[in-house]
């Protein structure tokens, strides 16, 4: 690591004094405290290297809250913390940032609370061209891939602006250049936003006055632009640092309003180049990117004027020849009138006869469609016939409605009857009955029933009785001997008939 001023120390002259030996005269180094110790090496190290310059590559570089900066500078043999103290870092020139190598210029110190040695940075810049060229190429790689520089953003230039909004420096040539060019090609409306173009905030400036004038609106104290020029003279890389800023080339970007860079001379190219609408290569070329040239518009409309009026007299005339010709086709008007009054004339002798046929034909017409109509006296006596014999029909309706009746009386009677002589009392009143089982279901046939069934026998009038089956035969012979039945509750009867408390009878 190159360093200036290295004068080795008198490290015993700087130390504090030894402790005082004990009682026995012990020969032991002195003891110090690590405070004593930490401070007499903070002297040595500040002492010996007051001021010194130091190469290396930037490496996890922060910028704290407090607008400190904090970095490591390493090379291929060691690396060194640094710190750039708020007051110096708006001082310094550059944007520092991992990979860039530098030189870093101030003075070593060290840091007790951790043990560290650190240089405390007072001024730094880039190690060489070819390292900012390099990181000039990465940083336009990078915003490159964002699409910041793609053709798809870029803006078409207006023809004749009427506000021109110029970014440069108020002092230098640049702004009297443009100045000059646009009053010799168009004169316009200026509004000068002056900025620095060169050191540490010139790029913090572009980039503001960018933004400020796309802020503006249209109908404000200052008017909005229709076209902006960025522009400053030539100048080393490190002078033109400010244009390949990143703030500045986004800043160029996002302008809504179309944009011409013009930076340094015909071969310098910076970044803000690849990101306006338009670049000039040089601020007297932008001028003239930005208007035409006044006379030569005139001499143009003059030109086009001829050009106009002689396309519009010889059109003209070429219609009037035509007219001309197409005269000459057509009939004397006189004669066309002649001949229209005689037609007139013609159609008035006719259109009085043809008048009184279409009458008559008309009343023919109405004549026939008369005597096809009926009279309304006529009319009304046909309908009287009708109603006299609707009520003829009333009239008759009585009796057709009591002989319906009879009939049906008479069918229902009939059906009644049927349905009597089908209905098994009259089978009881010849001497039956009907046995049914506990459930009161009919029984039919001795299958049906078992011995020790419950059953009840209905008679003709109304009368019933309970019985339990003692014996069931289910051939044809009757029982030869009559078993005592069990005693059993009474059951209440299914067809009606109330429950008893008296006991089973036998079975007769």
């Amino acid at each position: 690591m190159p360093v200036e001023s290295m004068n080795p120390p008198a490290f015993d002259n700087d130390l504090p004094g030894p402790a005082e030996p004990d009682a026995a005269g012990s020969n032991e180094p002195p003891v110090y405290s690590v405070g004593e110790l930490s401070g007499a090496l903070k002297r040595i190290v500040e002492d010996t290297f007051g001021y010194v310059r130091v190469r290396g590559e930037i490496s996890g570089f922060k910028r704290a809250a407090s607008g400190h900066l904090y970095m490591v500078l390493k090379d291929a043999e060691a690396n060194m913390d640094a710190v750039c103290w708020r007051g110096m870092a708006s001082k310094i020139d550059m944007t520092p940032e991992d990979g860039l190598e530098v030189i870093a210029t101030g003075r070593l110190t060290t840091y007790a609370a951790r043990s560290k040695y650190q240089l405390i940075i007072e001024r730094m810049e880039i190690a060489g061209e070819g390292a900012l060229l390099k990181m000039i190429e990465e940083r336009r790689k990078r915003l490159a891939a964002e699409g910041l520089f793609d053709d798809a953003r870029k803006q078409p230039l207006p023809y004749l602006p009427e506000i021109i909004g110029v970014v440069t420096s108020p002092t230098g040539a640049v702004f009297r250049d443009i100045m000059h060019r646009l009053n010799d090609r168009f004169p316009r409306r200026v509004l000068l936003w002056p900025v620095l173009v060169q050191g540490a905030d010139a790029a913090d400036q572009v980039a503001a006055a960018i933004a400020g004038f796309n802020a503006l609106s249209a109908g404000g104290a200052a008017p909005r632009p229709d076209l902006l020029i960025v522009a400053r003279g030539g100048g080393s890389l490190e002078d033109l640092m400010a244009f390949n800023e990143e703030n500045v080339v986004r800043a160029a970007a996002a302008s809504a309003i179309p944009l011409i860079s013009a930076i340094g001379h015909e071969t310098d190219t910076t970044l803000i180049d690849f990101a306006a609408d338009r670049r000039a290569p040089t601020p007297t070329a932008a001028a003239e990117l930005a208007v035409p040239v006044r006379t030569e518009l005139l001499a143009q409309v003059a030109e086009d004027g001829a050009r106009l009026l002689g396309a519009v007299t010889r059109q003209l005339a070429g219609l009037g020849q035509h007219v001309t010709g197409l005269a000459r086709g057509l009939p004397e008007p006189r004669r066309l009138l002649e001949a229209a009054m005689q037609r007139t004339d013609d159609w008035s002798e006719r259109l009085g006869p043809a008048m009184a046929r279409l009458v008559g034909e008309r009343r023919q017409r109405v004549d026939e469609a008369a005597r096809q109509l009926v009279r309304p006296g006529d009319y009304v006596a046909l309908k009287r016939k009708d109603l006299d014999m609707v009520l003829q029909r009333g009239e008759r309706l009585p009796r057709v409605g009591q002989a319906i009746y009879r009939t049906r009386a008479q069918y229902l009677e009939n059906v009644g009857k049927l349905l009597e002589s089908y209905s098994y009392k009259g089978v009881l009143d010849r001497g039956f009955v009907v046995v049914r089982d506990s459930a009161g279901a009919p029984v039919t046939a001795a299958p049906m029933l078992s011995p020790g069934d419950d059953i009840s026998i209905s008679f003709k009038d109304d009368g019933w009785a309970e019985a339990v089956v003692s014996n069931v035969d289910k051939g044809a012979g009757a029982p030869s001997v009559a078993r005592k039945p069990k005693a059993k509750k009474k059951k209440a009867a299914k067809d009606g008939g109330p429950p008893s408390d008296e006991s089973q009878g036998r079975l007769l």
